[in-house]
């Protein structure tokens, strides 16, 4: 099992229990309405005018720099990177989500700057410069030591690295996974129509009943059930 199989599976698991508040979907690849890449309208299906009003004042708000956004964009393409069945979590533009989360949710504003500043500051320990500017091996070579909660009892110096990194990644799958793009990696199809023809006729006989034939005759014909039905100008049913 790869990375990616093994963190959906950790998803499917626990995402009812997500320690989000509050998850803003996008609609489609492109359009969100917690993209705050985009200053301008949001989709208005399912929103309030009170929540359209609070979705807004949040976009016109400020809070990460650049350089924290971009930082924030590699963490997220090194925890879900692109393969080549579905795309990375920046093709789904999840940096543009989590940059609204954090202005949502205030709470999550101290912990994620703090340790953005944290990482810096380990990627200049060691490499001498900023993580984003590191080599690919060299942002590895951090990660590896932060991914892993356990190792919070082997190396308490890496402490705060480890619950930044609990918390990017938790923001990363939240907001990959509610995108087309991660809806379509999971395979999910959502609500499907089906047919049901009642109960099975052995089940029936092992009961001794039978459905009423007076009845089944006024019950629709699943055969037919994709005809739209016809009127004429009286209102007298045609088809």
């Amino acid at each position: 099992m790869d990375r990616r199989d093994t963190l959906k599976t950790l998803l499917i698991g626990s995402f009812a229990t997500t320690t989000l508040g509050t998850v803003a979907c996008k609609t489609d690849q492109n359009t969100t309405e917690a993209d705050s890449g985009q200053k301008g309208e949001l989709p208005v299906y399912g929103r309030t005018p009170k929540e359209l009003e609070h979705d807004q004042r949040v976009l016109q708000a400020d809070f990460l720099n650049e350089h924290e956004l971009e930082t924030i964009a590699v963490l997220c393409d090194i925890i879900l990177p692109a393969t080549a069945s579905a795309g990375s979590a920046t093709d789904a533009e999840v940096p543009a989500f989590i940059d609204f989360i954090v202005k949502d949710l205030p709470s999550h504003q101290m912990p994620l700057r703090g340790g953005l500043m944290w990482l810096d500051t380990e990627a200049n320990k060691r490499f001498n410069t900023v993580f984003k500017s590191a080599s690919s091996d060299q942002q590895i070579q951090i990660v590896d030591d932060i991914a892993y909660p356990d190792k919070a009892e082997e190396k308490p110096e890496l402490s705060h690295g480890i619950q930044f990194f609990n918390l990017i990644r938790n923001l990363t799958l939240t907001g990959y996974y509610t995108t087309r793009i991660g809806l379509d990696d999971l395979g999910y199809k959502g609500n499907l129509p089906t047919v049901w023809d009642g109960v099975p006729a052995e089940v029936l006989k092992e009961h001794d009943v039978d459905y009423d034939e007076e009845w089944l005759a006024k019950c629709i014909k699943q055969e037919t059930r994709d005809i739209v039905a016809e009127w004429d100008e009286q209102g007298n049913l045609l088809t």
